[in-house]
């Protein structure tokens, strides 16, 4: 983590240098622009005045092509800004997926006892639950007989199919996905059917 921050550091720097060295261009092709336009009104020769004018359309084309180019590097690293911050939690919520794994396993455990004592804990889980879905954590809703996808399921084994309608199909959830603004997290591990 530390590691990314300084790449993501050295990389803004590097930035920062090519930002100051497109401001220099464009102030120097500002400025011959503006000379050659001074030029052009003085010029009392014809060809004089056309070479000129091809030096002044030279550069304005270069000044707008510098100019397109700021553009979109200012356009990009906003971007890049952006993935950055809405990323940024992503290695910790992986890390605390196995914390939410072994709630729901306690969970089940739980299930038939209704006990005082066990209030706290459902709390504390469903506390947990609700911090996950505040940072866009959700949980890929799956079941014996939902399609197989590729782009989110890990398939870890295929059995043979117990029914014919569950070929090729999921047969068993081993382990939940999970989704952060709609990108996989964690690949669900599942068992197909064959």
């Amino acid at each position: 983590m530390q590691q990314e921050n300084k790449d993501q550091r050295e990389e803004l720097n590097q930035n920062k240098e090519t930002i100051s060295d497109n401001t220099v261009e464009m102030a120097d092709a500002v400025k011959g622009a503006d000379n050659a336009e001074e030029d052009l009104k003085g010029g009392d020769e014809n060809g004089g005045l056309v070479k000129l004018q091809a030096e002044l359309a030279e550069q304005k084309d270069k000044y707008i092509r510098l100019y397109s180019e700021f553009e979109n590097f200012r356009r990009r690293t906003a971007k890049e800004k952006i993935e950055m911050i809405s990323s940024a939690n992503e290695t910790l919520i992986k890390s605390l997926l196995p914390v939410a794994d072994d709630f729901e396993r306690a969970e089940k455990s739980f299930k038939d006892r209704n006990d005082k004592e066990l209030e706290g804990f459902f709390l504390i889980y469903n506390k947990f639950k609700k911090v996950l879905e505040q940072y866009g954590v959700k949980v890929m809703e799956l079941g014996p007989g939902s399609e197989f996808n590729v782009d989110v399921h890990e398939a870890i084994t295929q059995i043979p199919a117990p029914d014919e309608k569950l070929k090729g199909k999921i047969v068993d959830v081993v382990e939940k996905g999970y989704l952060q603004n709609d990108k996989v997290i964690r690949f669900a591990k599942v068992v197909v059917g064959s």
